[in-house]
């Protein structure tokens, strides 16, 4: 008998995202691929994101996730739930820009030495200079993020249904569950493989207060992924050579009135990473000595 199993299923996880979910699941119903399984994975929306996703009957809604909502327990969650061999998360605020963005995103899984793929994010019209600034180093060509230690992007991102299964996200991270899976498929000899021609919209401008407890919990998690932590000095020399980059962006692109608020906000990113990982370090070492 044929496998008439989906050969991609998509997970699209969502909170009070009513400004973007629409036309996410328009474009995601419309792609050129034909047996797409799309799982809807919404967090007690109450905006009306959860009426506009019924509007969707393609869509199948989950439910039953674990509360509290800890990303590593809700996304091996929503693998349970996928049929198909290849599964690609998309965050439903990720609007995909091309009606063959998934075969685009899925094409590299074609050789069993990738196992993971990640697709280009560019940003609202409404992104602020420094977050433009942060996307096009993060995404673009790809060149200077190849150069980092590590780096992905589950908001747009494809894994075979076998890889998730053989290596579950980690259910104690607190946020970067990404990239301690995709670090951890790359010491078993796989590769990350970015594909900017799979391109969606998206980014955020967070306020101060969520910027400092988003990087905050990234340094909480970075001991437990990279078994090591950074020094006061690299917090300082990181964030020297931040506001550098910022200036010369700034200045080329004739954005004046970011130049001020470019140190305050590389601060509180650094500072708080910084934090994160100390505090991580310490309970580590206080484990260790009990």
């Amino acid at each position: 008998m044929a496998d008439v199993r989906p050969r991609i299923s998509v997970v699209i996880r969502s909170h009070n995202d009513r400004d973007f979910i629409g036309k996410t699941l328009d474009m995601l119903t419309r792609q050129t691929v034909p047996d797409v399984e799309l799982l809807s994975l919404d967090d007690s929306s109450t905006d009306g994101t959860a009426e506009i996703i019924a509007s969707f009957p393609q869509v199948k809604r989950i439910t039953g996730a674990p509360v509290p909502y800890v990303p590593g327990k809700v996304l091996n969650f929503a693998v349970k739930h996928a049929s198909g061999g290849i599964v690609v998360f998309n965050n439903s605020d990720a609007i995909p820009q091309s009606l063959d963005y998934l075969e685009r995103l899925t094409a590299p899984l074609a050789d069993p030495g990738v196992g993971a793929v990640y697709g280009q994010q560019i940003c609202r019209p409404e992104a602020q200079a420094l977050v433009r600034k942060d996307y096009e180093r993060a995404f673009g060509d790809g060149r200077i993020a190849a150069t980092w230690r590590h780096f992905f992007s589950l908001a747009s991102s494809a894994i075979r249904l076998q890889t998730l299964q053989e290596n579950p996200f980690n259910e104690n991270l607190y946020c970067s569950e990404d990239i301690d899976l995709t670090y951890r498929l790359r010491k078993q000899g796989l590769r990350i493989v970015y594909e900017p021609s799979a391109v969606t919209e998206h980014s955020h401008n967070y306020n101060l207060a969520g910027m400092s407890r988003r990087y905050y919990m990234e340094g909480l998690d970075h001991p437990y992924i990279y078994g090591d932590s950074i020094s006061f000095a690299t917090f300082l020399r990181r964030f020297a050579a931040e506001v550098m980059r910022d200036y010369v962006y700034l200045f080329r692109h004739r954005h004046f009135s970011a130049l001020f608020s470019s140190p305050v906000y590389r601060f509180i990113q650094r500072w708080n990473y910084y934090r994160g990982c100390r505090e991580s370090l310490r309970k580590i070492r206080e484990a260790e000595k009990s």
